[in-house]
């Protein structure tokens, strides 16, 4: 029987160890901590997660909303940058699309000849009066009068706040959900209820907590929110772009 000398056991029994030790940090590096790199706010409850995300929205200067509501009042697709003093973007209906532009408390419209004529509610076609009025509306700056009813509901389009507040809070028992990407940069949901029939919140992992999209409970819509914190210049239209109606607009 051969003896092997102690050296050449210890040679033996060191390949199969690091082996072994290979093997581990190979199985390690696939099980990486998925929130190495990130702004950690993955490894948080649902609930704190949400109250991050709601945090950074109420203090950040400007954000870009971009989707679809769905109301009582019908469907809106929305493409506004917002800040704290105005903003500037486009309402979609169903008939029809117009700008908005609020610096301050002024707020304008814009929108083409055809929806000053167009009228739900009438199947006649527009007057030779009312033509030659949407004439001269035809993309030009209207200012809206405070005193006219459609003020308040068009300034609701422009005011951060208001869509804010209305659009990330969940309801009914906040769940943590999945991971993914949105734009490239990684997210961790929140949802309210499994169904997410209380909304469905996706939080930025990187830098700040910004919310990234938001999908309303029932399939009420689903808005991407971007460009935060970026600075847009606003300034009132010239005056050879902006009509004065008047205390109210036309009504059509």
């Amino acid at each position: 029987m051969t003896v092997r000398p102690p050296s050449s056991r210890i040679r033996t029994a060191a390949l199969p160890l690091a082996l072994c030790a290979g093997l581990a940090a190979s199985l390690g590096a696939c099980a990486a901590d998925p929130d190495e790199g990130t702004n950690g706010v993955g490894k948080l409850s649902a609930t704190a997660i949400e109250e991050k995300a709601q945090s950074a929205a109420d203090g950040a200067r400007a954000v870009r909303l971009a989707g679809t509501l769905v109301s009582k009042g019908g469907t809106y697709k929305l493409n506004m940058r917002l800040k704290q003093d105005g903003a500037s973007g486009s309402v979609t209906t169903k008939n029809s699309t117009f700008e908005l532009l609020r610096v301050g408390d002024a707020l304008y419209m814009k929108a083409d000849a055809g929806f000053w004529t167009h009228d739900d509610a009438s199947t006649e076609p527009p007057s030779d009066a009312g033509s030659e009025a949407a004439d001269k509306l035809d993309d030009m700056y209207v200012k809206v009068p405070q005193d006219d009813p459609a003020y308040k509901q068009l300034r609701g389009f422009t005011d951060m706040d208001l869509l804010l507040d209305g659009l990330i809070g969940l309801h009914g028992d906040v769940l943590k959900g999945d991971r993914d990407k949105i734009g490239g940069i990684r997210t961790v949901n929140v949802r309210g209820g499994e169904d997410a029939e209380g909304g469905s919140l996706d939080v930025s992992l990187e830098g700040t907590p910004f919310p990234l999209r938001f999908a309303r409970g029932g399939g009420a819509g689903v808005v991407m929110l971007s460009e935060w914190d970026k600075d847009f210049p606003l300034a009132a239209p010239s005056k050879n772009q902006t009509l004065d109606y008047g205390k109210q607009l036309p009504r059509t």
